[in-house]
Formats: structure tokens, C-alpha cells, sequence
């Protein structure tokens, strides 16, 4: 059986999808990528032996944030400062998932919301763990935006890493007592109360869009609802407790790039239908199947569920608060001593060799006969025929 790739199903549906379907340049621009990546059309270059043993074409990549065969390096390159920085100390996953009610709005102002509720989701962690009733110090805290269920529908969250503990007023490390974070139902009213303020304020001075049939009276009584303290339901789950955070960074680094939906998870395309895999949410888990399970779309169904998750151009959807802010070197430095940590390192730049040697795979760069470094014979210019090889 064919290998079923993004760029398999976007080459044969998506022409014909985007002349029936109104698509943001953006959208366009993304898919255009993913068609495109490693082909010809972008050009490449020609690597051969000196002594003649072998030569090769490389195709030059798109580099798209949304495609998933250009995500690895560039996800291993973020995540080496992460990595660096973090502190040895516990860490706490918590996800804020803002309620579907908003999904529309969420649609007619991707950027607005998206800097709306990264405020609202830094702002509770921050200010209950600063009170000396829970921690009494400032965290570090790492937060990253999806937008995707499983099944590609639209369900707006952030990923939080938090360390378990933080630095005092008077610079020593408070770590957090009891193995407990914080209460999520606190957390929670304060979030809601955060984001339907934030909301309601820039409602008000006429920088948000309304989506459509919507007037502005529906959208006050559905922030008078959402503010309800009983009325909707405001998702924050704090995760157990982790011995160390590069786990749940490495499992938000996965989805930073790449799109919502990776080859592995590619089961069949017939040319009318696309079947992937899916998990159910540990929530819905009492009511599903465990395991994976297999999904089903029309190309069409697919494809409108894809272009809602690619990100609007110059979107941060990483953001680092407190002690693992860029601006809190001293802080984080002062923590990393106290923990006994030897002060942070800055890893070198990754390249694509570079990483290939971590891995223990063959240097891509020499020759598998004799050893030696492969060079550059030639450049093929974008659309230009690659040329024949010995």
C-alpha cells in the first residue's frame, strides 16, 4: 500500500477544493507549500563524491510552519533553549480550553482572541502562585496554543508548563508545599472572569469582529452567560505532578509546527475520503473506546477542518512567562543556583548534520563508499529541471 502523505491528498483535492471554497491568502499560501515542498518547482542542488562514487539531487524544502515534513528540525531547533533553561525542580502540566460557545468569535478574530487569552491564561497562574496563601513566589512558566481536537474540530486550549515553585521577595527558592499547585476551581474563575473581561473591553472599544448573524446584543448575553459562575462550564485541568518538565516540553514542541495532523497518523485516501487516526480526550475517556480510533472525512469535510488550525502570519503561539522569560536571566539564574544547577548554557545552533549524528544516523553529507564530505556541483534554480545523474 502507498505511503499516504498531507501533500498526496493536497495534490489531488485541493485545486479543485479552493474553487469552490473562499480561502484567507494565508490558507492558500500554506497549502501551495505543502504541494510544492521537495519538488522540483523549488529548486535544489546536486551533492556528488570527489572521486566520483555517487552523486544525489536534493530538493529544496518549503519550510512552512504547517507542513509536516519541514516541522522536525525546526521543532528540535526551539526546543534546545527550552531545554536549556529549564529548572530542576517539579513541574505541573495545566490546559485552559476556552468553551466552544466562543468558537465563532474565536473564527471572526483568530489574531484578537489570540492575544486575548494568553493574558487571561498567564494572569490566574501568576497572581494566585505570587499569594502567600498558595506559593508566595514567581513561577516559570511556558505556554503553548492549540487549536485542534483529535478529530480536527475546532477546540481553542493552552498547554502550560509551570515549575513547582518559584523565587521569593527576599531571593531564595519557595518550593510548592505538599506536592499541591493550586485548586483548579480557583484557577478556573479566575480565567473565566479574566477572558470574558478582556472580551467584553474590546468588544466595547470596536476592535472585535462579530461573527456572522451574530448582533451585538446576542454577544453581550452570551458574556453575561459564559460569566455565570454555573451556567458554562470553564475547562482548566491541572495534570499530575512531573519530576522534571523536558517531557511536557518535548510533548508541546510536537505540535508547534507541522499542523494538526502528522503522516503517522495518515491511515487511507481513496481520492473521495481520508481516514486518520484519532484518541479520545482523557475526558471523554469513560465513554470511548481507549486506544486509537479511526476516523472517516469526505476530502472536503477534511480539508475545511485543516485550514481552521494553520496560523495566521506573525502569531506567536509559544510565549514564556516569569522566571522563563527572556527578560529574567538574573532570576532564572539565581533559581538555577539555589537548586543547585550550574548556570544556563547556551546550545549552539542545530543543523540538520548536526542532528542526524544525535540520532546515530549516516552523515548525509559523505560519501557511504569512501567517507568523504560530499560537494556542492551545481544549484538548480526554482522550476528548473534537475539534471541527469551518472
Amino acid at each position: 500500500m502507498a505511503l499516504v502523505t498531507l501533500q498526496t491528498i493536497f495534490q489531488d483535492a485541493f485545486p479543485a477544493y479552493e474553487q469552490t471554497h473562499p480561502l484567507p491568502t494565508h490558507v492558500r499560501r500554506a497549502a501551495r507549500a505543502i504541494m510544492q515542498c521537495r519538488r522540483a518547482i523549488l529548486g535544489g542542488h546536486v551533492q556528488a563524491c570527489p572521486d566520483g562514487h555517487m552523486a544525489r539531487v536534493w530538493s529544496n524544502s518549503c519550510r512552512h510552519r504547517a507542513c509536516p515534513p519541514c516541522a522536525y528540525l525546526q521543532t528540535e531547533r526551539w526546543l534546545a533553549l527550552p531545554r536549556a533553561r529549564l529548572l530542576a525542580c517539579d513541574h505541573y502540566h495545566v490546559i485552559f480550553t476556552l468553551p466552544h460557545e466562543l468558537n465563532p468569535l474565536w473564527l471572526a478574530n483568530v489574531s484578537v482572541m489570540t492575544t486575548l487569552l494568553f493574558p487571561a491564561v498567564r494572569d490566574p497562574l501568576s497572581t494566585l502562585l505570587a499569594a502567600p496563601k498558595y506559593l508566595g513566589a514567581q513561577p516559570g512558566i511556558l505556554a503553548a496554543l492549540h487549536t485542534w481536537s483529535q478529530t480536527l474540530v475546532l477546540h481553542p486550549h493552552i498547554h502550560c508548563l509551570v515549575t513547582g515553585g518559584g523565587l521569593t521577595p527576599t531571593g531564595t527558592w519557595g518550593a510548592v508545599r505538599n506536592g499541591f499547585l493550586l485548586p483548579a476551581r480557583v484557577v478556573m474563575a479566575v480565567f473565566r472572569g479574566k477572558m470574558v473581561a478582556a472580551i467584553r473591553q474590546t468588544f466595547t472599544r470596536g476592535a472585535l469582529a462579530l461573527p456572522e448573524l451574530m448582533r451585538p446584543q446576542q454577544l453581550l448575553n452570551l458574556l453575561h452567560r459564559l460569566g455565570h459562575p454555573t451556567k458554562t462550564k470553564w475547562n482548566v485541568r491541572i495534570m499530575e505532578r512531573y519530576r522534571h518538565g523536558a517531557g511536557v516540553v518535548t510533548y508541546l514542541a510536537r505540535y508547534l509546527r507541522g499542523g494538526p495532523l502528522k503522516h503517522a497518523r495518515l491511515v487511507a485516501w481513496d481520492g473521495d475520503r481520508v481516514t486518520f487516526t484519532s484518541r479520545a480526550r482523557q475526558e471523554d475517556a469513560d465513554s470511548a473506546c481507549p486506544g486509537l480510533q479511526r476516523m472517516t472525512l469526505p476530502v472536503a469535510d477534511f480539508l475545511q477542518r485543516w485550514r481552521l488550525h494553520v496560523p495566521v502570519p506573525q502569531t506567536r503561539v509559544v510565549r514564556c512567562y516569569g522566571l522563563y522569560h527572556q527578560t529574567h536571566t538574573e532570576a532564572l539564574a539565581l533559581c538555577r543556583a539555589h537548586l543547585g544547577q550550574p548556570p544556563m548554557a547556551i546550545p549552539e545552533p542545530l543543523g540538520w548534520q548536526t542532528l542526524c549524528a544525535q540520532r546515530g544516523d549516516a552523515h548525509p553529507e559523505r560519501c557511504p563508499t569512501c567517507g568523504q564530505l560530499l560537494v556542492c556541483t551545481g544549484v538548480i534554480p526554482r522550476g528548473g529541471a534537475p539534471p541527469r545523474l551518472p
